[in-house]
């Protein structure tokens, strides 16, 4: 087991399903923020990364719970629709 998968388990242990959920919105609300202080100069990249670890930390947190394998299969279809979009 990575340790990963073992922060992700302990979350869920401690916090239930609904508890990642709410948490994984929640993150996603800050890095919109940040991302728009940003645009307006109200803060520094800085901020937006420290958000952008905590989204991507949640996104990992939801591919465990949902299952890599069927998240792969999603990221590859949006990967050939992206493709044929730009004519590439």
């Amino acid at each position: 087991m990575s340790e990963l998968t073992a922060i992700y388990e302990a979350s869920l242990a401690k916090w239930g399903v609904e508890g990642q959920y709410d948490q994984a919105i929640e993150e996603c609300a800050e890095l919109i923020t940040a991302l728009m202080h940003l645009r307006r100069q109200r803060n520094n990249e800085e901020e937006v990364i420290a958000e952008l670890a905590d989204v991507t930390l949640m996104i990992g947190q939801l591919t465990y719970m949902f299952g890599p394998e069927r998240v792969a299969q999603a990221k590859a279809a949006k990967i050939a629709k992206l493709h044929a979009l730009l004519g590439a």
